[in-house]
């Protein structure tokens, strides 16, 4: 049986396991929903943990609640932990989920049980990819938001992962339902700005929590050099590279996901 369905604060989400267990989160990215997560949340169930995947709000299911910026979503993790009265949490995190959860788990380090990164990064001197980097000119970006088709999106993520299917490219084209939502990305990319990164400079290690890096190894948007330099800088962090599989890694390879998932959650 697949994840349920349900809403809480707005924010419409994906449950599975024993409500009792210990919560994990799971954070999607850009332009996705928790529709990433459905095939891998049983790993986690599996190994006795409640997973809980919310769509971001102005993401699949969930309404745009602007503004759409950085730091307000990181506003929404929390109230989304709150809303549902959750204590310290596990952290699963892809993409900009893992720009949004990592802030959020080093501003609220007492609420972190573990960490699992998955091909994103958390790094002062990041830059953007183009299609980001043209989201964050002014008119440029207004211009190009309100351009985009879904066979252009399509095509663009197929970049990354040419074996997504039509229901993912479906799911992420939710991103561009209303002119709240588009305008959201626009506010998302512009509050992006890697140099506030600067203050968590080793919060992450500091942490001192489990942690496991799971990456694909052809990843263009997030080079696995990153998981590389994380697992210098994290004590005692697991990496697991899967060679064959690019950015979107729990939809290339959900079963190796799921089983590298579940080991790790046992083994804390």
């Amino acid at each position: 049986m697949g994840p349920r369905l349900a809403e809480v604060g707005g924010v419409a989400y994906r449950e599975l396991g024993d409500p009792d267990d210990r919560p994990i989160i799971f954070v999607h990215g850009y332009p996705e929903s928790s529709y990433i997560w459905r095939n891998v949340m049983a790993g986690a169930a599996e190994a006795g943990w409640r997973a809980l995947a919310p769509d971001l709000p102005g993401f699949g299911d969930s309404d745009a609640q602007p503004p759409g910026t950085w730091e307000h979503q990181i506003e929404h993790l929390e109230r989304f932990r709150a809303d549902l009265g959750l204590g310290p949490v596990a952290l699963v995190v892809h993409d900009w989920g893992g720009l949004i959860g990592l802030r959020w788990a080093c501003d609220n380090p007492e609420l972190v049980r573990a960490l699992v990164i998955s091909n994103s990064g958390f790094f002062p001197e990041g830059r953007w990819h183009d299609f980001a980097a043209a989201l964050r000119r002014p008119d440029e970006g207004e211009q190009l938001v309100e351009s985009v088709t879904r066979e252009m999106l399509a095509a663009f993520l197929r970049q990354a992962s040419p074996e997504l299917g039509d229901d993912v490219i479906d799911e992420s084209w939710k991103a561009w339902g209303d002119a709240d939502r588009r305008r959201g990305q626009l506010e998302l990319y512009r509050s992006g700005d890697f140099e506030k990164l600067e203050p968590y400079r080793g919060k992450l290690a500091g942490l001192g929590v489990p942690t496991l890096l799971l990456w694909g190894g052809r990843d263009q948007f997030a080079p696995v050099g990153g998981a590389y330099r994380l697992n210098k800088q994290i004590p005692h962090a697991e990496l697991v590279v899967v060679d064959d599989a690019g950015h979107f890694l729990a939809e290339e390879a959900p079963e190796r996901f799921r089983e590298e998932l579940s080991g790790f959650l046992r083994r804390i």
